[in-house]
């Protein structure tokens, strides 16, 4: 089983639905890969063409257990006093990437446009993301997260 960093580059969205009656859309996005979730920053009165330009970082066995390969993409419109409003999300598949990537050592998906599917099933906006897999040694993981003997004082 190979071992890698799946990197995340959140970069923009468009032609988001927009909910709100009385100011602009306060759009972050939820990303999941398998049991890991990770949130960006809310972009605040952009409405519906924010901008992130944030990267996460997940951890990622090749092959895994069986389960899809896939990132799933949560927007969420942010709000003060009610719960926050689901905009729309967007799948990227990434077994292939993966794959690649455990081939030659790293492989990358530049920032491309996938659609964003809203509640009522329709297309309600684009979003703007990149998806990079670099393999690691299954050694540099032991240490890194767990330390070791090598950080002790005896």
């Amino acid at each position: 089983m190979a071992v890698g960093i799946l990197e995340v580059s959140l970069v923009n969205a468009k032609s988001l639905s927009d909910h709100d009656f009385f100011s602009k859309m306060d759009p972050y996005v939820v990303i999941k890969y398998k049991n890991q979730e990770r949130k960006s920053g809310v972009a605040r009165e952009d409405g519906g063409s924010p901008t992130w330009n944030e990267k996460f970082s997940f951890r990622v066995e090749y092959p895994g257990d069986g389960n899809q390969c896939k990132l799933t993409l949560t927007i969420m419109d942010k709000d003060t006093f009610t719960a926050d409003d689901f905009v729309g999300e967007a799948t990227i598949f990434v077994e292939d990437l993966l794959a690649l990537g455990v081939e030659q050592g790293s492989a990358q998906l530049h920032p491309t446009k996938y659609r964003v599917i809203g509640a009522n099933q329709n297309y309600c906006g684009e979003i703007q993301v990149g998806v990079s897999f670099h393999l690691k040694e299954e050694e540099e993981y032991r240490e890194q997260e767990f330390g070791g003997w090598k950080q002790s004082e005896f």
